[in-house]
């Protein structure tokens, strides 16, 4: 069993390993090893998100962080940065346990939506994200910040044709 709790300065180092132990799953899906190569953020920019009240962990009963979730704010709406589990606890609802801390953020401030950015063809993403309720955006839907984001994004190498943008109404 896992328990999610607000993130601390002094767990930024962990979420930086398990964004590591995550991402390496990307080197089983074509064309997507790069994914897996990208560092992720540093621990500072881990405590900003702390330090501002918009990052969250998983702690399984040891006290070890197995997961975390970091989220903006993006055209009103809480955006999920990055959400990543640790392999061994993947399938267990920890992701879910987290995301559900971010949609009780949105719905604490008055916020209308969920949304986040992910792959269409990974089977732990968008089809994931669909089963939680999320749904795909239509183009008129995406607001600028998230357009932004998204032309960021393809910047960086993520193909837009292979991404969507999903929200799930709070």
């Amino acid at each position: 069993m896992v328990n999610i709790r607000e993130a601390r300065r002094d767990d930024c180092a962990a979420m930086r390993e398990i964004e590591w132990a995550a991402g390496e799953q990307f080197r089983t899906i074509p064309g997507l090893a790069f994914v897996a190569d990208d560092p992720p953020l540093s621990v500072e920019e881990y405590g900003d998100y702390a330090d501002d009240g918009r990052a969250w962990v998983a702690v399984d009963d040891g006290g070890d962080a197995v997961g975390y979730v970091i989220v903006d704010v993006l055209d009103g709406n809480a955006h999920v940065e990055q959400v990543s589990v640790v392999p061994a606890h993947q399938g267990e609802g920890v992701g879910k346990a987290l995301l559900d801390e971010v949609r009780a953020y949105a719905v604490a401030r008055g916020m209308p939506a969920v949304t986040l950015t992910t792959f269409d063809h990974v089977p732990w993403n968008r089809p994931l994200y669909e089963h939680l309720g999320f749904r795909a955006m239509t183009e008129d839907e995406i607001g600028p910040e998230l357009r932004d984001r998204r032309a960021t994004e393809a910047e960086e190498g993520l193909d837009p044709a292979l991404r969507s943008c999903m929200r799930l109404d709070v």
